[in-house]
């Protein structure tokens, strides 16, 4: 009887947690979803964020219900391939105390990886093609360009990073 009952309260332990994510976002006041997010472990917020991202994108862009999964798989694809390429760029450098050799080198590194990011983007928007019409994967980077927006205007204007030195992007 004793197992049965902690047997019992354990599947009832983990559907209360499966719950605890399970929320209306959109009849939270801004101030709830903000404890709920902050509540979360840093793997729970990112999960979180991709579920949002993916959820947007799919209802902007009207994606039939038998290409979301498709379509998502190739999306998630193209911002992993995003991210691994901006990642070989180091930004935490100051031109200031480079000598006129080393800011070529970084130049030159900031245009390599400036057509890399480019050429992902056009692989990508190939493969995306197939999955949903032209006219669509042309709004996705029209929504990916308002959301960059959108995020910079939410970011203090100092443009300076913890480190105290200007952040460079490519």
């Amino acid at each position: 009887m004793k197992k049965i009952l902690f047997t019992l309260f354990i599947i009832y332990g983990f559907s209360l947690h499966a719950q605890r994510t399970d929320y209306d976002w959109k009849k939270m006041d801004p101030k709830q979803r903000k404890e709920i997010i902050n509540n979360l472990s840093p793997e729970e917020r990112k999960e979180l964020l991709k579920k949002f991202r993916d959820n947007m994108m799919l209802d902007n862009l009207n994606v039939d219900a038998k290409d979301k999964a498709a379509f998502t798989a190739i999306y998630n694809e193209y911002i992993e391939n995003q991210k691994q390429i901006k990642s070989q760029f180091d930004p935490n450098y100051d031109p200031d105390k480079m000598s006129d050799e080393e800011a070529k080198i970084k130049l030159q590194q900031s245009f390599d990886l400036g057509q890399k990011l480019l050429d992902n983007r056009r692989k990508y928007a190939e493969k995306m093609q197939q999955v949903i019409p032209c006219q669509k994967v042309l709004k996705l980077f029209q929504l990916e360009w308002k959301m960059r927006d959108k995020m910079n205007d939410r970011k203090p204007h100092d443009h300076e990073n913890n480190t105290g030195t200007p952040k460079q992007n490519p």
